[in-house]
């Protein structure tokens, strides 16, 4: 079945493309469209890859908001994982099924029904998709808490995590491709910032309300029930909107038509995709990414509790869950400060950086130990870094990963947002590892993790530089551009003036509109 989903049979062939570049379509007819509200083939080149940066703020924005939705959820769930462990009497290895549930869902929606989805109706009615399992899922929680069944929170959360999987399968991609390919990196980096800033309102939030009222006892899981209610009136509602919000769609066929015009200098060629070794590095880099990632902030409060001897366990999980509010506002803020220097600084040195101090940060968080019955401050701060250099990882992955595949972008994007699943293998050994040596200790789980994931940025500075600097200096998409034909019909137009084999009233060449 996986295979069948995979399949390229609705990927558009170079046929398909070049037999519409002879009258390609424009920018604003491509908005014009998009106002029928029905879904494109992907075959058809609709000019959506020439859309400048003032047609793409409306659509852009609008999908931000789901970049904070998934924040949210992913917020919710690293204190969800320590609430447990108390409420429902779980060890840490235990309560990692949590984990488990969300991002297994990563591994099987984007292979599966989702990755197929967007191939098939396009961007915005996967947005719908997607918004609408998550409601299902978060509906679930209330059942879920009233039996208080660890099992069933699971099941929830698998059902969430494919609805937040749907939504990255088809958003992630989206914000990179809508708008100049020069900015792609930037664009996707602003975006997820307000991911970032979601996954720092969800701690607050739960350290107010999750924590607030849990009974004399510490078990009640009443708060959780009404959370995720509200998300899911939220999440219903603004499926509603989408339908109605402009999105213009951007085709498989247009990434092929975008990448041809920019051939020229980046030496692009069009190659099958099990030829694209850049995209698989890239998601090995990302499941290794996210694995440690998910690992070091669902065990963050456990860190915060060992390194709190001075507290008792109810104390210290409270104050870890502000703590941990802290550590994600500087990886929000870190998202900010990295897509304000991707204006002006190369992404892939950006990455390099990133991922260096990270291995840095995480080293001394293992290896400082603190005094033996007072607060790890230091080791502490140390953790906390690390949280700030995360912050440009994942965005910066995907977009240098997807540059170039061209017809193989959704196929392609399916494969990254899959790696996602990372975070259901790492946290699972950590939770596991920290049973038994402590969660300080256990840390050199997601920091073995992250030395696969460093290779990434060494090879592309190393062996694809030029080609992805190429794509900062394109000129597609912005207002006083011009597209030109394809090399195809300039071969075409060539041989007709040499009169090679051909007489001039057999083919005629159209004019190209911008």
């Amino acid at each position: 079945m996986v295979l069948r989903f995979l399949s390229k049979a609705r990927e558009p062939s170079l046929d398909d493309i070049h037999a519409q570049q002879e009258r390609r379509p424009s920018a604003a007819e491509a908005i014009a469209a998009d106002r029928q509200r029905k879904s494109v083939s992907d075959r058809k080149v609709t000019g959506a890859s020439q859309i400048t940066v003032r047609q793409s703020i409306v659509p852009v924005s609008l999908v931000t908001i789901l970049f904070f939705l998934w924040g949210f959820a992913y917020g919710l769930l690293d204190v969800l994982n320590s609430r447990f462990q108390t409420a429902l009497n779980i060890t840490q290895g235990q309560s990692s099924g949590l984990q488990g549930a969300y991002f297994g869902a990563y591994f099987i929606g984007p292979l599966t029904y989702s990755g197929w989805f967007v191939r098939r109706f396009g961007y915005r009615y996967t947005f719908m998709l997607g918004l609408s399992i998550y409601c299902v899922g978060a509906l679930m929680f209330w059942p879920s808490a009233v039996k208080r069944s660890f099992a069933g929170f699971c099941g929830s959360m698998f059902i969430v995590g494919s609805g937040l999987s749907t939504l990255e399968t088809s958003a992630n991609p989206y914000i990179a491709v809508c708008g100049p390919p020069r900015w792609s990196e930037f664009r996707l980096e602003l975006a997820q910032s307000f991911q970032a800033v979601g996954s720092v309102v969800a701690p607050v939030l739960a350290s107010y309300v999750i924590f607030k009222n849990i009974g004399e006892d510490g078990k009640s899981l009443e708060s959780v029930q009404w959370v995720y209610l509200g998300i899911a009136a939220f999440v219903g509602l603004l499926a509603v909107v989408f339908y109605f919000s402009p999105i213009p769609e951007v085709t498989d066929a247009d990434m092929a038509d975008q990448a041809e015009m920019t051939q020229a200098e980046t030496g692009y060629v069009d190659k099958p995709l099990k030829k694209q070794y850049t995209l698989f590095w890239g998601v090995a880099a990302q499941f290794s990414y996210v694995g440690a990632q998910v690992a070091i902030a669902g065990y963050f409060i456990n860190y915060y509790t060992q390194a709190r001897p001075d507290l008792n366990v109810k104390v210290a999980q409270k104050q870890g869950a502000n703590f941990y509010a802290i550590a994600q506002a500087l990886f929000a803020t870190g998202r900010f400060a990295a897509a304000f220097l991707m204006w002006f600084t190369k992404p892939r040195w950006i990455l390099l950086v990133f991922q260096t101090a990270i291995m840095v940060f995480i080293s001394l968080a293992i290896a400082i130990s603190g005094p033996k019955d007072g607060p790890n401050w230091s080791g502490l701060s140390m953790l906390m870094m690390v949280l700030f250099f995360e912050s440009c990882i994942f965005p910066t992955i995907f977009t240098l990963s997807i540059r170039g595949l061209g017809r193989h972008t959704k196929r392609g994007a399916s494969f990254i947002v899959s790696s996602i699943c990372g975070g259901a293998v790492v946290p699972a050994i950590l939770g596991n590892v920290a049973d038994i040596v402590g969660t300080r200790k256990a840390m050199v789980v997601p920091l073995s993790f992250f030395i696969i994931a460093w290779s990434f940025p060494i090879y592309l500075n190393l062996f694809k530089g030029k080609e992805l600097d190429a794509y900062r200096e394109s000129k597609v998409g912005l207002e006083d551009h011009k597209p030109e034909q394809s090399n195809v019909l300039k071969m075409d137009e060539a041989g007709l003036e040499k009169g090679e084999g051909i007489e001039t009233s057999q083919f005629e060449v159209s004019p190209l509109r911008s």
